[in-house]
């Protein structure tokens, strides 16, 4: 007779045998071999990570460093003083990082790990209206109105920034002549309620980098002209990672005076599984000191920036272990790899009829392209997209912002573990999808879902 033990075949036991639950805690308990298999199979219907050519997030470690990663599940970063060498270790990042981005002085900067860029661009954000306010009600005037200056373009965490802590977003929108934020115009939304300037290393819709130190000689006129002086936070999710290594003469960093933080996610370029992110501020005065909470702890009284409170520490040792392990040369080869990668498929890309490159991968190994106008009335990017992901590939699909709302692109992000040979794959199986939808006789069916990706 069948019972729940390990001598009853794996499928044949509650759960796989019948139906999981899917709505209530089950009344009974299965063995672990049982749970873990019923996830297995219904995580098997996911898409393939590696395949995945719409995230910028990290889908590939060695065996070493996830063998770290196992080590450390239990750690949870805010206990200190019970893990102190984790905590040595954050700081150790957190030095490492300002000197990679030319902090005056790596040792005075101020800076945190976060779960990701999102809560760091949101520390980085609530730095400037705090300070903006604090200098507002010294010289006696009003607070109440902030806004902050960023692009069409910009990812989707500094709307929620604007929203959650009553900032107006103040967007600029895209042009022909002017395909990101590049100081043109900038005085038209300047005014003595901002509180900074978000320049993007990295636009999420095609890849660019922001010209940060032309954004910051366009508000040193504004400067010269009324006096107001803006600061800049430069959102470097995935540019921060890049271009101390790709591009190291740009200057975008620390080494532009107006740049008062940087964050960055570790979980994207900087080649660490999800999710750890970091922010670092030029020295202390760019951080409030309301900002920071004193908390008793574990029989400690510990410092805390952060917007959440426990949070893994596994994802810290991870960045540590990648520092370690690859130093800026390895940091270099892998930037540069998966970079020429990113132009041999944008080049790929250019040589097919049907399409016209929106960049090229040479900033960010992300690329993005649209249909040449007038190429085809029988399908679109949409249908291209569905295509690919017949194959496995997810390739996204999407409008761009606005000034240009009605030109839909696709997009590439390519990441450590996507070789060269895999690519050559892709490029063949666009090739052959983009002929099979050429050879259409009529038009494919009207989409009315729109993109499934979003920003």
């Amino acid at each position: 007779m069948w019972n729940d033990s390990e001598a009853v075949p794996t499928f044949s036991r509650d759960g796989e045998s019948t139906v999981a639950s899917r709505t209530s805690i089950p009344e009974h308990e299965s063995l672990p071999s049982t749970a873990r298999q019923i996830i297995r199979d219904e995580i098997s219907l996911d898409g393939n990570a590696r395949l995945n050519l719409a995230t910028f997030v990290t889908t590939w470690m060695e065996d070493e460093a996830r063998e770290l990663y196992a080590d450390a599940f239990d750690k949870n970063i805010v206990d200190k003083d019970e893990y102190p060498e984790t905590a040595a270790i954050e700081e150790r990042c957190r030095r490492m990082l300002a000197e990679l981005w030319n902090a005056p002085d790596a040792d005075t900067a101020i800076g945190t790990s976060t779960t990701g860029s999102s809560e760091a661009s949101m520390l980085a954000g609530l730095a400037l209206k705090r300070r903006w306010q604090r200098a507002r009600r010294a010289a006696g005037k009003d607070a109440s109105r902030p806004n902050l200056i960023m692009s069409s373009a910009v990812q989707v965490c500094w709307e929620k920034f604007c929203n959650y802590f009553d900032v107006e977003a103040r967007y600029v929108p895209l042009s022909e002549g002017h395909l990101t934020l590049d100081g043109h115009d900038l005085d038209s939304y300047v005014d003595e309620n901002t509180i900074g300037v978000v320049a993007i290393m990295g636009v999420t819709y095609t890849g660019v980098y922001e010209p940060v130190a032309q954004i910051a000689a366009a508000l040193d006129v504004i400067q010269h002209k009324t006096g107001l002086d803006i600061p800049i936070h430069v959102d470097g999710a995935s540019g921060a990672m890049i271009a101390p290594f790709l591009q190291p003469d740009l200057l975008w960093d620390f080494r532009v005076e107006r740049v008062q933080s940087i964050n960055t996610s570790g979980h994207k370029y900087g080649l660490v599984y999800p999710g750890l992110g970091w922010v670092i501020w030029r020295d202390r005065a760019a951080l409030p000191d309301d900002l920071i909470f004193s908390v008793s702890y574990l029989g400690g009284d510990m410092p805390t920036f952060g917007i959440n409170f426990s949070r893994p520490g596994a994802q810290v040792l991870l960045q540590y272990y990648t520092f370690l392990r690859l130093g800026r040369e390895g940091f270099t080869a892998v930037q540069q790899t998966t970079q020429d990668v990113a132009v041999f498929l944008s080049s790929g890309i250019a040589k097919i009829g049907a399409f016209e490159l929106w960049s090229d991968g040479t900033d960010i190994p992300v690329f993005a392209w649209r249909l040449k106008d007038g190429h085809t009335d029988k399908w679109t990017l949409y249908d291209l997209q569905d295509r690919l992901r017949m194959r496995g590939w997810l390739v996204p699909a999407y409008p761009m912002p606005d000034g240009f709302a009605d030109v839909t692109v696709q997009r590439i992000v390519v990441r450590n573990g996507l070789s060269r040979d895999l690519a050559a794959e892709l490029l063949a199986d666009i090739d052959r999808e983009v002929a099979h939808l050429d050879a259409l006789q009529s038009p494919m069916p009207q989409r009315d879902d729109g993109s499934a990706f979003h920003h």
